[in-house]
């Protein structure tokens, strides 16, 4: 007879926050349903409820982790480096990484799409804003250079999205080689 390992409560919560962003990346906030996130994770609905009130905190909670971890690769990209061989090493980490991510990159979507709600898009514009300063900080670049890093990046976003990234349309091909660099 196996006997389950049982996940702290950090683990847990970890184990929550993963099934949350798959769940809000494939439904949005208003389609994503809070039994679906539970069953996922493996746990009961009313267990959500107790670590984080309501699905909007729980939709925060994941999207500020989002935002956390692709700073923690910006971080780790650059690290040792300035100007622009550092904004360099975090686009090429974001590409490599992250925009590989359909599940990162589509929960950044819906992120984005619910700044409706004013609370939401406070933890959107801090997550981006954190992205934006260490960017700012790490190249010291002037102001157009670090915007130009992250109209790219957007962009390839949206690319990715459409699923444009590996796609045989020479429009599509340009764009994309033009926003790496090729």
């Amino acid at each position: 007879m196996s006997t389950a390992t049982r996940l702290s409560a950090a683990e847990r919560k970890e184990s929550i926050l993963d099934a949350a962003l798959a769940e809000f990346a494939e439904r949005g906030l208003g389609g994503a349903s809070t039994e679906a996130i539970a069953a996922r994770a493996g746990i009961s609905q009313p267990y959500v409820f107790r670590l984080f009130g309501t699905k909007k905190e729980l939709f925060k909670a994941s999207v500020a982790r989002c935002f956390r971890e692709t700073l923690e690769t910006f971080q780790r990209a650059a690290e040792g480096k300035r100007g622009e061989e550092a904004l360099d090493a975090m686009g090429h980490a974001y590409v490599e990484e992250l925009l590989v991510d359909r599940v990162r990159l589509r929960a950044q979507m819906q992120a984005y799409a619910a700044c409706d709600d004013a609370d939401i898009c406070a933890v959107v514009r801090d997550g981006y804003g954190d992205l934006v300063t260490y960017a700012e900080r790490v190249s010291g670049l002037p102001a157009a250079a670090v915007a130009d890093f992250f109209a790219k990046g957007m962009l390839l976003n949206v690319i990715a999205s459409m699923g444009l990234d590996h796609s045989p349309e020479p429009w599509a091909e340009r764009l994309v080689s033009g926003c790496k660099g090729d």
